[in-house]
């Protein structure tokens, strides 16, 4: 019998995860993470607090299976927040969540319980699958499009691969909530997350100056010729893009262009100025040999939910990878993760110059 620990976060999808390998007849065992020790209110739907934790032991408990709790609170500090506060001083908007299912979560979690639980296999709540191209190891985009977080696992190291389990791969959201429902799951009508998990319901640049771990500078916002139209509030609470909070009274909209760290300036420029032939990345966490690439047709996505760019060709550089798109699209943010997919399957990807 295979012996599984599931990932369990308190909530509805990684419960009915245990349930139905349970079901099935794994040895099942529940892992919950204590990464914080901040209480969350229970209006903000935020992962990883204690309130989840109590309910990680409640729906193991109600299962009949056996529950450890792991407190990683310094490892999440160390690999997730320090990262998230370092990339913010270089001006960038880093994808804290990647970065934590490869550090954390999902990748070093996979590597815990296989060498000091002992299991066969790390079970997760995502809406994904495995799958594989010329004979490697992929992750596959699951049945419910609106729950894809596939993105999220592009960083993941490949040996993971071979260590996961994806219960809901076929399954959908409404799916997931009626069998929680049918077998009386204590969580059964637990609201979903969607914020940054430790900062508790505020942006990052609330999160950064609250807690004093990064202090916002007022500074200058510019047109490319110099031109000073405004002040920002800190660098931090701007991204590339972003058109509403500028605060800039002018002749037609502008949008966050570039961001300068070094002089504290944040440019702007009219929606033409956004867009690019090409993004830079750093270099790239594939799931298959690079060549491989060459043979077929890739798409990336440089956000959550943005619809695939489809990708003419791939160039290496002394330093990363540039990726030119079949057509001009807005500059995606630096610090953010560059997925690379072939239709639905997960190839790898890189960090965002």
């Amino acid at each position: 019998m295979k012996k599984v620990a599931v990932a369990m976060s308190g909530g509805v999808d990684s419960s009915v995860s245990a349930l139905l390998l349970k079901e099935k007849g794994y040895d099942v065992i529940g892992v919950t993470l204590k990464m914080t020790s901040v209480a969350c209110d229970t209006d903000i739907q935020v992962c990883c607090s204690p309130e989840d934790v109590k309910d990680a032991k409640r729906v193991a408990t109600y299962l009949g299976i056996e529950h450890y709790i792991l407190d990683w609170e310094e490892i999440f500090k160390k690999k997730v927040i320090e990262y998230f506060v370092r990339e913010y001083k270089k001006g960038k908007t880093p994808n804290p969540c990647a970065v934590c299912n490869r550090e954390v979560k999902t990748g070093l979690l996979a590597k815990y319980v296989r060498d000091i639980l002992g299991v066969d296999y790390l079970a997760t709540g995502h809406y994904l699958g495995i799958d594989s191209i010329y004979g490697h190891k992929v992750i596959k985009r699951g049945k419910d499009k609106n729950k894809d977080q596939s993105y999220f696992m592009a960083l993941l190291e490949k040996e993971s691969l071979n260590y996961l389990l994806f219960p809901l791969e076929n399954m959908t959201k409404e799916d997931t909530r009626k069998i929680a429902e049918d077998f009386n799951i204590p969580v059964a009508k637990k609201s979903e997350s969607f914020e940054i998990c430790f900062t508790a319901g505020k942006t990052p640049g609330e999160y950064l100056q609250e807690t004093g771990l990064l202090k916002n500078k007022t500074g200058d916002i510019v047109l490319k010729d110099g031109t000073k139209v405004g002040i920002h509030k800190g660098l931090s609470n701007y991204t590339i893009g972003q058109r509403r909070g500028l605060g800039i009274a002018w002749k037609e909209p502008l949008y966050v262009i570039d961001k300068n760290p070094e002089k504290n300036i944040l440019v702007v420029g009219k929606k033409e100025e956004l867009f690019t032939d090409y993004v830079d990345t750093e270099e790239l966490n594939l799931f298959v040999p690079e060549d491989i690439l060459e043979k077929l047709d890739i798409s990336v996505q440089g956000r959550y939910r943005q619809k695939p760019v489809n990708i003419q060709k791939i160039e290496k550089k002394e330093k990363g990878y540039r990726f030119y798109f079949k057509s001009p699209q807005q500059k995606f943010a630096s610090g953010q993760v560059l997925a690379i997919y072939s239709d639905d399957k997960l190839l790898g990807g890189g960090i965002i110059l």
